[in-house]
């Protein structure tokens, strides 16, 4: 019919006897949420609309949708008109626009925390309910600093076999720092008797099983001690003084494939820029 993922969410339901049946609310997975989800896995993220093909980013477009508002406090005058009505739908569209274009107006901030407060009081479910709240909190006291749910913990990092680890520091690799390099590291793990080549080009990390016949460096050493460096106990240089980590041919390749490695946090922004 040329509906839109956004269209068919607002319009989809499901038949009464399937509407009215209790264990089908949507207590987590909504329908709204996942019909956008189906719609995106067969046509995309494209609407078919050509203004979407190139469209500016939050921080860009924020200031120009404030301008065509009238400015900051007309646009603050009409969205608290807005919030009284209830429309709270709205309130968050059109400030979002706002904090993006001045994260300092906090008057904005809060309205919009106000805003997805309502909407978080409002929704059946758990994960729409946490991320509306999230939203407010983050608003009001800024990005957390602690807490959270540590994904890469001991138990995970030393599960992982050499092939998985690999994918998780392919994920790892700086695009911007790996530029223009090319190394070719083989890795032997003495522990568990398997050997690994890992190959960086074109900013992209892969690994084989197939031995690299003239690697720029060989590195002998255990899962467990680079399982050890992974989790922060101990660095590369403090293993290769100890003996742990035996490097032939140019260490300094495997120290600069070291430092090509990010570090992510837990928490980021997700309502300010």
């Amino acid at each position: 019919m040329g509906y839109t993922g956004e269209e068919i969410s607002e319009k989809i339901a499901l038949p009464p006897e399937l509407n009215d049946f209790w264990p089908n609310r949507g207590y987590y997975g909504t329908l709204r949420h996942n019909s956008r989800a189906v719609y995106q896995r067969y046509m995309g993220w494209y609407s078919g609309n050509p203004s979407d093909l190139d469209n500016l980013p939050p921080e860009m477009v924020g200031p120009k949708y404030v301008e065509f508002m009238g400015g900051e406090q007309e646009l603050l005058k009409k969205a608290k008109a807005s919030f009284d009505k209830g429309e709270y739908r709205w309130v968050a569209e059109v400030l979002k626009h706002l904090v993006f274009a001045n994260p300092n107006n906090q008057e904005g901030k809060l309205l919009l925390a106000d805003a997805l407060e309502q909407l978080g009081y409002q929704a059946e479910s758990g994960p729409w309910r946490s991320v509306y709240l999230q939203g407010a909190y983050e608003l009001r006291n800024g990005v957390p600093t602690a807490g959270g749910t540590v994904t890469a913990s001991p138990d995970t990092i030393r599960a992982m076999s050499p092939s998985m680890l690999f994918d998780y520091l392919a994920v790892r690799i700086n695009p911007e720092k790996a530029a223009g390099k090319k190394m070719v590291v083989n890795m032997d793990f003495t522990d568990i008797g398997e050997k690994h080549t890992l190959s960086l080009e074109n900013a992209v990390l892969n690994h084989t099983t197939r031995y690299a016949a003239s690697p720029d460096v060989t590195v002998t050493l255990s899962k467990q001690t680079l399982d050890d460096i992974q989790l922060g106990q101990g660095t590369l240089e403090q293993k290769i003084a100890s003996g742990e980590i035996k490097v032939q041919g140019n260490q300094q390749t495997f120290s600069d494939f070291v430092g090509l490695l990010d570090k992510f946090n837990f928490w980021f922004n997700i309502v300010t820029p």
